[in-house]
């Protein structure tokens, strides 16, 4: 996909103040900690289409609205992903403004877990 300007743009600008993980990174920080919470922010069409056995679900679009509700103790560490890192570096940098602490963005997101072989699912 060929994102725009813009777009581009604000996601380099939310990388800078938030850490990247590597596939490898969070799937060694989810072994050691099963409380770690492993989010999609990806649209409803693409988690129905394929997530991430051990994932949970809160869209992009309602994150901001929902998360405080989902994760009420901003000391739970979060690794958020989407289609290929951008919408998460985003999401998780709303998430750090919003006082959550332990956010991370995976870095290369769906994509990058599917070509290491993270364990998929499809539905809900």
């Amino acid at each position: 996909m060929e994102h725009s300007p813009g777009f581009l743009q604000l996601v380099n600008e939310a990388k800078k103040h938030v850490e990247e993980l590597s596939v490898a990174e969070a799937r060694a920080r989810l072994a050691a900690n099963p409380k770690i919470v492993l989010l999609d922010v990806r649209e409803d069409h693409e988690w129905q289409a394929g997530h991430a056995v051990e994932a949970v679900h809160l869209g992009r679009g309602i994150l901001e609205r929902d998360i405080e509700k989902r994760f009420p103790d901003k000391g739970t560490e979060i690794i958020m992903y989407c289609g290929g890192g951008y919408r998460s570096a985003l999401a998780a940098e709303v998430a750090k403004r919003m006082g959550y602490r332990n956010v991370y963005s995976l870095a290369g997101g769906y994509k990058a877990m599917v070509q290491a072989g993270w364990p998929m699912k499809t539905g809900a």
